[in-house]
């Protein structure tokens, strides 16, 4: 758990950027063995997007990075720094970051890439907070990006239909008043459960060869039943202690940006809270599960759409593989 102290950091702009390409249950149902009732009743999904054949992770964040630094007035040049989280980047190297950063001309900023499941946002979004608080940089673009589709197994029911492609951006910088700011962060995981959502081929564990293509051991596989356990057994009290730890109750929360992994799991915690779903940002009916990109989406749309009001406190949250999981606190 930490508060942020130093320089006071502000969300400057957002953007977003999903494909054209739309893809719902209904299509689902003519290439395996589901239904949109099915889908709906236990995820809240009815369509997701689908990444060009020519389109790959770099593109869907460039293209979401240029809105937000439009949004927000930032030039690339004045950028110190481009973190991308993603799961799915076009190559293990170079980082999807780099390519971003230099297809913006951002020419004065670094670049790295954040993988840490679907929490990797919300890491990116805690890691670019403390470096303009510590001055190390001044401006920050952090993107979310997922081009899932890719690396799904489309014969395997409990995965395919989750997962779809696309970006959200934030651009970080000093508070120019000193309110509206970056607030506090809290970062976990519990590594002894690091099977529950895995993708094992392809690389060291398990390099690439004919078997594992046979096996498909380079698509997704994830133990669905028990990450909705681990998730409803860790988050309401992860999210009561962060809240008392940054001297708020949970009342005083003007909306919550959870991860759009699934409907009932959102549903699921905030009843055990006590909160209403009318407070929580949801998106996943038009988007399904992005991974990384998903809180982005969902607080670019919520802003955009005037749901999310200057002076708001926002808590992101988010939980995924490894298993990772941690919330920010924002006061737009």
């Amino acid at each position: 758990m930490g508060i942020f102290k130093g320089r006071p950091v502000s969300i400057l702009g957002s953007g977003m950027y999903v494909p054209d390409r739309i893809l719902t249950n209904d299509d689902l149902e003519k290439i395996v063995d589901t239904n949109d009732e099915w889908i709906r009743t236990r995820t809240g999904i009815a369509e997701r997007r689908v990444a060009a054949d020519d389109q790959v992770t770099s593109d869907l964040a460039y293209l979401a990075a240029v809105e937000a630094l439009k949004a927000s007035n930032v030039s690339p040049e004045e950028l110190n720094m481009v973190i991308v989280a993603t799961n799915t980047p076009d190559t293990i190297f170079p980082a999807v970051a780099a390519k971003v950063q230099g297809r913006l001309s951002a020419n004065n900023a670094g670049a790295s890439d954040i993988q840490s499941g679907c929490t990797s946002s919300v890491y990116a979004l805690s890691f670019a907070a403390a470096g303009i608080a510590s001055c190390i940089w001044d401006k920050v673009l952090v993107i979310g990006a997922e081009v899932l589709t890719r690396l799904l197994n489309w014969e395997d029911r409990t995965t395919c239909v989750l997962f779809g492609d696309g970006a959200g951006a934030v651009v970080l910088g000093v508070s120019p008043d000193g309110k509206n700011r970056v607030l506090s962060t809290s970062l976990k995981s519990d590594g002894t459960k690091s099977d529950l959502i895995i993708l094992p081929g392809g690389l060291v564990e398990c390099p690439a060869s004919v078997e594992m293509i046979e096996k498909k051991l380079h698509t997704i596989h994830m133990k669905g039943n028990e990450v909705f356990k681990f998730v409803n057994k860790v988050l309401p009290s992860f999210l009561e202690e962060f809240c008392r730890e940054s001297g708020l109750s949970l009342g005083d929360v003007n909306w919550w940006v959870f991860h759009q992994a699934n409907y009932r799991i959102i549903e699921s915690v905030l009843k055990r809270l006590d909160i209403s779903m009318d407070k929580a940002i949801v998106n996943i009916d038009k988007y399904g599960n992005t991974s990384a990109a998903t809180v982005f989406l969902a607080f670019h749309e919520a802003l955009v759409d005037g749901r999310i009001k200057k002076g708001d406190k926002v808590i992101f949250v988010s939980f995924g593989s490894g298993m990772t999981y941690g919330a920010t606190l924002v006061e737009v």
